[in-house]
């Protein structure tokens, strides 16, 4: 669709399609209604994101917590959404080995632990040609948990960011 077809959406409507680009939290794209029209993609998105940077830590933590676990078995996380499957495959992360399995599976334990919330980055732009993406992330989730509890929450809004504008584009065109 195009941004003049976004810009005349009802209020329902502009919720229902926009709701799932940020995990489970139709309140974002509840709180850009305002800011219509929008000039292109861009400006929508930025608007988005204005939503979360002004929504509070608290609200803010919510939507980083509603966010899936990555690496997870099939099956075993019923509230994860077409997109974020989507997504997680597109990494390989659907087609985990034993090993690489009880890695995330261990990464995901110790950065819950030291920062009460998942680790979220944009899987889509992870890899480089020639980089597999799983390995790719697994290092990064190591590297992150060095990081503070004020950084990661930074961090983890900026890759939210990422892959609700991925989202987005893929839904609508300026």
């Amino acid at each position: 669709m195009k941004i003049s077809d976004v810009n005349a959406m009802t209020p329902d409507v502009f919720v229902q399609t926009f709701g799932g680009l940020y995990e489970h939290s139709p309140w974002v794209a509840e709180g850009a209604l305002a800011a219509r029209p929008f000039a292109d993609v861009d400006a929508m998105l930025a608007t988005f994101s204005d939503v979360v940077r002004n929504a509070g830590e608290e609200a803010q933590l919510a939507l980083v917590r509603a966010h899936p676990e990555l690496g997870h078995r099939a099956g075993i996380d019923p509230d994860l959404t077409a997109e974020s499957a989507s997504e997680q495959a597109s990494a390989g992360l659907d087609r985990l080995t034993p090993a690489e399995y009880e890695r995330f599976k261990t990464l995901n334990a110790a950065y819950g632990t030291a920062f009460s919330m998942p680790f979220v980055i944009c899987v889509r732009k992870v890899a480089a040609p020639g980089q597999v993406a799983k390995t790719v992330i697994m290092d990064e989730m190591e590297r992150r948990l060095g990081g503070t509890p004020e950084a990661e929450l930074k961090e983890a809004l900026s890759q939210i960011d990422a892959i609700a504008g991925l989202r987005l584009k893929d839904l609508v065109t300026s």
